[in-house]
């Protein structure tokens, strides 16, 4: 790596641990508010430290700074950029307690989900009611509860960065009905699940992060490029994750595998399928497949397409166009190879 882009990285290294200090700031202070009024005020609030304690890419936060540094932003003036950067990944937080809901996962990050914990001392303490509707409540109302403590971080940005963080926070959530609407209905439709995989993925994960860092160091003009660089890249990252999810190891991703195949997820990867072959909406339409006994059925279906090599080869051509999105744009020294670098780990990761 060239001096330049390795002295851009630590420059976004150091952002981004002053972006989890003021996150651990926040919950702690409001732990300890909570507990003031009642020990068990503060579970919601144990519940968000847990997961966002329990590890994770940093993504969103890393792309907010990272887009801030290469618009020319000043690392001593970083103060609006690091709360950015500190509510995005709490707003990835709110995200992620629900999606484990919605998605009845037990894993995330290797550690039991929000909701599968919060049921099980439910259950073995013997507590009225259900436990699941319990545990899933707790990680609902604590998923609201980080969603607003977001809000507070990004309070006080300048307008035309809350705009970004508005139109960012509504197509998210929106995606995410797309998303549960196609798999409930058995919708097949290519243009439509990548059009999901960018909102609740792509503009949400990379587009969105960058711009909101140009215009936080006052570059509005390099929202374009950072466009074209983090839809391409986005949809890397969604195939990526698809890949993840239907040939990866749950070892390595901390989470379970082929939960979006169980769950009807009419994901990139096997919308691609789909329009080949009838016949793999008809293995998700199956029984078997809900039940989770026919995805060896479904992936070797896949690898007697060639899906897997074909979405492999759309990543490269999805990294390459990332990589032209930045072509002759004017960045600070070292961001030009180290956002290039960067698209070259979100794509190629194997968790």
């Amino acid at each position: 790596m060239p001096a330049a882009a390795r002295a851009a990285a630590a420059a976004r290294d150091r952002l981004l641990a002053r972006a989890d200090e003021r996150i651990g700031e926040l919950l702690a202070g409001e732990r300890a508010r909570w507990s003031a009024v009642h020990d068990l005020a503060a579970v919601p609030v144990e519940a968000i430290e847990t997961l966002v304690g329990s590890g994770g890419k940093r993504l969103r936060p890393s792309f907010v700074i990272s887009g801030y540094l290469a618009a020319g932003g000043a690392e001593a003036a970083s103060g609006p950029v690091v709360d950015a950067a500190a509510g995005i990944e709490l707003l990835h937080a709110f995200l992620l307690l629900h999606d484990d809901v919605f998605d009845d996962s037990a894993l995330r990050r290797g550690r039991p989900t929000a909701h599968e914990h919060h049921a099980d001392l439910h259950r073995a303490a013997g507590w009225a009611g259900e436990s699941r509707r319990y545990g899933e409540a707790v990680a609902i109302l604590a998923g609201d509860l980080v969603h607003g403590y977001a809000d507070r971080l990004t309070a006080g940005l300048p307008a035309d960065a809350r705009r970004i963080w508005f139109e960012l926070r509504e197509e998210v959530l929106v995606g995410q009905f797309l998303d549960l609407r196609a798999a409930a209905g058995r919708r097949f439709d290519a243009p439509l699940a990548r059009w999901i995989a960018i909102a609740k993925s792509g503009r949400y994960s990379i587009q969105r992060p960058l711009a909101l860092g140009a215009v936080l160091a006052g570059r509005p003009d390099l929202i374009e490029p950072f466009t074209r660089f983090g839809d391409a890249l986005g949809e890397a990252f969604q195939l990526r994750d698809d890949l993840i999810d239907t040939y990866g190891d749950s070892a390595a991703s901390g989470k379970p595998s082929r939960l979006d195949v169980a769950g009807h997820k009419m994901t990139l990867l096997l919308a691609l399928a789909a329009a080949q072959n009838d016949r793999i909406g008809d293995l998700l339409d199956g029984a078997e497949t809900v039940a989770g006994t026919g995805a060896a059925t479904l992936i070797g279906e896949l690898d007697r397409l060639g899906v897997r090599e074909q979405v492999e080869k759309h990543i490269d051509e999805l990294v390459a166009e990332a990589g032209t999105a930045l072509d002759g744009i004017d960045l600070s020294p070292g961001w030009d190879p180290a956002l290039r670098l960067t698209a070259n780990h979100v794509a190629y990761r194997d968790r």
